[in-house]
């Protein structure tokens, strides 16, 4: 993994022509590049000194939005709704006690299984991390998972073992293929 550099956060913010106004892009994209999936304080400072931002604006943003991390986390970020739709969507169908959909408890449990770590947590080979977030807008096919910018539903144990190993093996073009259920 590279280390980001000064240049490299200094080009960032100049791709944005050093506009205040573009902030959450420019963290964003020093998010991106950190090859840790969060913003470092020194370069939370660096952009308060060329943006001419207070550094508590930056912290507000980075602790305000869920998409933000101060601290490392993993190259695949899986985060698992617990939205109200989402928690309960246990539905069992009155005919068929087998026929249900899982609540988020149980694809929380899933997850864990499957990456070898708790909500929260981050994998020793630094691949996976796995949070909570809000409503993704996804409840009719809930509960759901979120990985990077794509949306997860109609989660299955198999599907999510599948899901855990494409983020460890890298596999993008298994993953991207998984979203569209």
């Amino acid at each position: 993994m590279q280390k980001l550099s000064k240049d490299q956060v200094i080009k960032i913010m100049s791709r944005y022509g050093n506009d205040p106004q573009q902030l959450i892009a420019i963290l964003l994209d020093i998010q991106e590049a950190s090859g840790k999936n969060c913003v470092e304080r020194q370069w939370a400072e660096l952009a308060s000194d060329i943006l001419k931002v207070p550094l508590s604006k930056i912290h507000d943003v980075l602790t305000f939005y869920a998409m933000f991390s101060e601290e490392p986390r993993g190259e695949n970020v899986i985060e698992i709704c617990r939205s109200t739709p989402c928690f309960f969507n246990r539905m069992t169908s009155r005919e068929n006690e087998n026929d249900s959909k899982p609540g988020t408890e149980h694809v929380v449990q899933w997850f864990e299984d499957a990456a070898g770590i708790k909500m929260g947590e981050t994998t020793t080979d630094g691949k996976v991390s796995l949070f909570y977030t809000n409503c993704v807008g996804a409840c009719d096919i809930g509960p759901v998972a979120k990985i990077g910018d794509e949306v997860y539903g109609n989660l299955t144990v198999e599907k999510v073992k599948t899901l855990v190993k494409c983020c460890r093996d890298g596999n993008k073009q298994e993953l991207n293929s998984l979203c569209q259920n």
